[in-house]
């Protein structure tokens, strides 16, 4: 057992033990185990855990459940079922729970539990524990009603087009919005406890024949491994322990209230962490450019995708950079080309640019967390006090030079048009680190913070994986695929980085030329690391020769006919008999209809 000392007044201490429930099991004797629940519980100090004793079939029995988390309709309806296991027991003369839990509860959930810790945890949790005397186990029934809110659209991932709900705090809520998206059979959500006190569920939800096995368990193993009194602050509290205690502030998890964005990288191979009581889902591992995508981008089309991603991009450099080259050519002018002479204040003022800059900064955020915590009505009002009286009076006396206010408003825009807030704010972090840099060792200085910046980013692995991938390390082919937003079908293949089971996302009839193979070539997990393998015309024919020669014939119905390879054929080709079915298919179907293969 836990023991710590608290001190109290001068050098008094006194000896708080944790509380920890027993191992053991229920005994057949009722009273004892009342005595045991309701001290444990708290029955008559608290108001919100009830106990309703009653006789049935001749025997003591309670009924313990959680105000708030049972409706009176269920309730009710279970009265009723043990009144006519009562009428049941005295006709037969027999009492069984087991005969009670088949024929006469019926609910989805309906289970016994023998251990007394268990029936803490499920009591707690919401469910009806039904106990008798003389019986060694307590029947729980699942009949709760969770305190939750409707789906909709989460407020920070917005879309023009697309759906309009989203994860609430409730995680039985959440995995029914993914299950509804994915109804694969492979899909897995594996709860588990988490926290001495509060034992919040916590859900691991991944693909089993796509993600990669020593990723699960890696994951498990370090949600398993948590021993903290509780998750008050839910998956953010989760994400420390899981990723590290580094001082690292870029995000190596990336959160979405969206399920259609956590159902889509659940296909990709990756594996979702979900806490109760939070409607933010984690998606790990994931990389920097995961963290610049936005499901408003895969609503358009690609052309209008990738000019989203590129002016993305833009807004993102320059909330970084703009702010600490505009200190670095205000106090060296001398670097500025003749053409951008007109960058720059044509006097410095009384108070230092340094000083400026860091006023600056540190007032739009007091302003961003008072616009947090005002009331919506206000906020207008606080924006107008902001823009007018403060700005303009500001550079009125002289505080700020007016250029200082259009390049932080031009960095704060970046800020928020980085999709991930998280990443938004390790920004602002950079941002700050470089303009001290420049203002202490000019150019240098932000070419050595540059540089820096840069080290982080690469040397920060998510889970083991390469942070900053697919740039370092470097990986031609999927370059365009991580960075820009390419067609959904030229995206054959999985990360490379994710290391899936099954690499393969779509048939070698929809490969395209960015991140998939050629048409009718397989491509292996071995091709995506490195480059293709490209067979000569020699080698092509030889296939084809092959091909025709085994080939065996499949009706179909009607007239028609399409060849199938046989197994030699299959190895010689290097392609699975489905795929090459598959294009069997395809041709029979273009001949019919006169269509072209895409």
């Amino acid at each position: 057992m836990d023991e710590r000392e608290t001190a109290q007044g001068a050098g008094a201490s006194r000896k708080v033990k944790e509380p920890e429930f027993s191992e053991a099991k229920i005994t057949d004797d009722l009273q004892t185990n009342l005595m045991q629940i309701d001290s444990e519980l708290g029955v008559n100090v608290g108001f919100d855990v009830g106990c309703r004793k009653m006789d049935i079939a001749g025997r003591k029995a309670a009924l313990y459940y959680v105000n708030g988390f049972t409706k009176d309709l269920d309730m009710l309806q279970i009265m009723r079922s043990l009144d006519d296991f009562e009428k049941g027991a005295k006709e037969k003369e027999q009492f069984s729970i087991d005969h009670l839990v088949d024929r006469y509860l019926f609910y989805l959930q309906v289970t016994k539990e023998a251990k007394i810790r268990q029936i803490y945890y499920h009591i707690l949790s919401g469910r009806i524990a039904i106990l008798f005397d003389g019986e060694k186990e307590a029947v729980i029934v699942e009949a709760r009603q969770m305190p939750a809110r409707q789906p909709e659209e989460p407020d920070i991932e917005r879309v023009v087009r697309g759906s309009r709900d989203g994860f609430t705090e409730t995680i039985v809520t959440n995995t029914a919005l993914i299950r509804r998206r994915i109804r694969d059979p492979r899909l897995r959500f594996k709860l588990t406890q988490v926290g001495r006190r509060s034992q919040t569920d916590v859900c691991i939800a991944y693909i089993e024949d796509i993600a990669d096995p020593h990723l699960i368990d890696e994951i498990m193993e370090r949600v398993n491994s948590i021993d903290i009194d509780g998750l008050p602050m839910a998956e953010k509290t989760l994400e420390e322990f899981i990723t590290g205690n580094d001082w690292n502030p870029y995000p190596r998890v990336r959160y979405t209230e969206r399920p259609d964005v956590a159902a889509q990288h659940l296909l990709e191979g990756h594996v979702l962490v979900m806490c109760d009581t939070s409607p933010s889902v984690m998606i790990a591992p994931v990389t920097v450019f995961h963290h610049l995508e936005h499901a408003e981008e895969y609503r358009q089309n690609p052309p209008v995708g990738i000019y989203l991603r590129i002016v993305r991009y833009a807004a993102i450099f320059a909330s970084l950079f703009v702010l600490p080259l505009w200190v670095l050519v205000t106090l060296h002018p001398t670097l500025l080309p003749p053409g951008l002479a007109f960058i720059g204040p044509k006097k410095m003022g009384n108070v230092p640019i340094l000083a400026q800059v860091l006023i600056a900064e540190f007032g739009l955020d007091m302003l961003r967390m008072a616009a947090i915590h005002t009331p919506t009505p206000l906020a207008t009002a606080l924006g107008l006090i902001a823009a007018f009286m403060i700005g303009e009076v500001a550079i009125n006396v002289g505080l700020f030079n007016p250029e200082i206010i259009l390049y932080l408003a031009v960095a704060a825009v970046g800020s928020f048009a980085t999709p991930s807030y998280e990443l938004g704010q390790a920004n602002r972090l950079v941002r700050l680190f470089l303009i001290l840099m420049t203002a202490a060792f000019s150019w240098i200085g932000l070419l050595i913070g540059v540089l820096a910046f840069l080290a982080l980013v690469i040397r920060t692995k998510s889970f083991g994986k390469p942070y900053f991938w697919p740039l370092a390390p470097i990986n031609v082919k999927m370059i365009p695929v991580a960075l820009l937003r390419a067609p959904v079908p030229a995206k054959r293949l999985r990360p490379q980085m994710l290391d899936p089971i099954d690499p393969d996302r779509l048939p070698d009839a929809y490969a395209g030329a960015a991140g998939g193979a050629a048409q009718g070539t397989p491509q292996t997990r071995k091709n995506q690391q490195g480059g293709s393998r490209k067979s000569s015309k020699t080698e092509r024919e030889k296939v084809n020769k092959v091909k025709k020669n085994d080939s065996k014939v499949i009706p179909i119905i009607g007239t028609s006919k399409i060849e199938a390879p046989s197994q030699d054929n299959e190895k010689s080709s290097g392609s699975p008999r489905w795929r090459q079915q598959r294009r069997g298919l395809w041709t029979w179907f273009k001949t019919k209809m006169g269509g072209k293969k895409r």
